[in-house]
Parts: structure tokens; C-alpha cells; sequence
């Protein structure tokens, strides 16, 4: 029982705290609203609960047979996330729009997962923290899957709470295009490490 508590609250921390999926729910909850951000808020989950499947079923082996792999996955998915601040940097509306200006959609969030530095190291740090080698594997992973699903939708939540709560505030156009290139430099400063550490192995 200690053992699932712990689980929990790892869980609980790794989802709730500041990261890229936080950040843009955030930004599209006060940019469109809660109930047209909620796609991307369950493709964020859903998806995340998906790798991490994934990951405890042998996925991650792959980085051992081609450490490469992993290089490219982290400069892609710097180089996605500068994307990403560069748009709500340069939007007044929201964190990815088109000629009728959608948020990000289900799909997207949940692909979103796979160049996502920081849902990478906690995916691999859950496995890695709360499995052992016995024959009881399988299980373990889908307790941790299960749990991060349940746990991650109201952690979530609470950034996207935030952000409707601030479209109430953000009623001028100069007031929403603040607060996107505030946001824009948080999602780099979310980047930094991975970025410094991806130059760091280039160079």
C-alpha cells in the first residue's frame, strides 16, 4: 500500500507542477476558454498515459540499441517547443491558431507527448522508480499507467482553471498579447535544461 501511495503522490507532483503541457493549457484556457481547450487537456492525458504504457513495455529499450535516437528526439522536441513559444509570442488569440483560430486539438496534444522533454524523463523515471524485475512486471506497469491517468486529469485541470479564470482579465487585446509573451518565455525557460544539455552533447 505504501508502495501505490507513492506512486500517487509522484504522480501528483509530476503532473501539477510547471511544465510545456501545463503551460499551454493554461495559455489556450485563457486564450479560447476551458470547454474548447478541454480536447487538448485529454489528449494531453490520454496520451502521456499511452507512452508510458508503451515505455514499461519495452519501448525504451530502443534508446540502448541506438542512444542516437534519443539526441533526436530531444533537438526535435526543443526545436518544436521554440515553435510553439514563437507562436503564442506572436498571437493575440491563441497557442496555435489557423484563419478561424482553434487551439491545439486532441491529436495534437497527445502527439504532443512524444517531443516532450519533461514527459519523457518523468515516464522514464516512473518506470525506472516503481517496477522491479519479477514477474509481476506487467502489472506494475499498468498501476503506474492507470494511476498517472487518473491523477493527471485533475492536476491538469487546475492550469486549465487558471487560464479561464484569466480570460475574464484579459478583456484587451494589448492585455492578452502580454500575457502570451509571458507565457511564450516561461515555455523556454521549461526548454533551457534539455536544450543546454542537447548542445552540450553536440558540442
Amino acid at each position: 500500500m505504501e508502495h501505490f501511495f507513492a506512486i500517487i503522490l509522484f504522480a501528483i507532483s509530476a503532473s501539477i507542477t510547471p511544465g510545456p503541457n501545463n503551460i499551454m493549457v493554461m495559455t489556450s484556457g485563457a486564450n479560447f476558454g476551458a470547454k474548447r481547450t478541454l480536447p487538448l487537456l485529454t489528449g494531453i492525458c490520454i496520451g502521456f498515459t499511452l507512452m508510458l504504457l508503451l515505455v514499461g513495455l519495452g519501448f525504451s529499450t530502443l534508446f540502448e540499441q541506438f542512444p542516437s535516437l534519443h539526441l533526436i528526439i530531444k533537438c526535435v522536441g526543443v526545436a518544436y517547443l521554440l515553435y510553439l513559444a514563437w507562436l503564442i509570442a506572436h498571437s493575440q488569440q491563441g497557442v496555435e491558431q489557423d484563419e478561424k483560430g482553434k487551439p491545439l486539438s486532441f491529436i495534437k496534444g497527445a502527439l504532443f507527448q512524444w517531443v516532450n522533454a519533461k514527459a519523457w524523463i518523468v515516464a522514464t523515471g516512473a518506470i525506472a522508480a516503481f517496477t522491479s524485475g519479477s514477474e509481476k512486471f506487467l502489472p506494475q506497469v499498468m498501476t503506474i499507467a492507470g494511476t498517472f491517468f487518473v491523477v493527471s486529469f485533475p492536476c491538469v485541470a487546475v492550469w486549465l482553471l487558471f487560464g479561464s479564470m484569466l480570460q475574464r482579465a484579459l478583456t484587451t487585446t494589448e492585455s492578452r498579447k502580454r500575457f502570451n509573451v509571458a507565457m511564450s518565455l516561461l515555455l523556454v525557460v521549461s526548454v533551457f535544461p534539455v536544450a543546454r544539455e542537447v548542445i552540450e552533447t553536440l558540442l
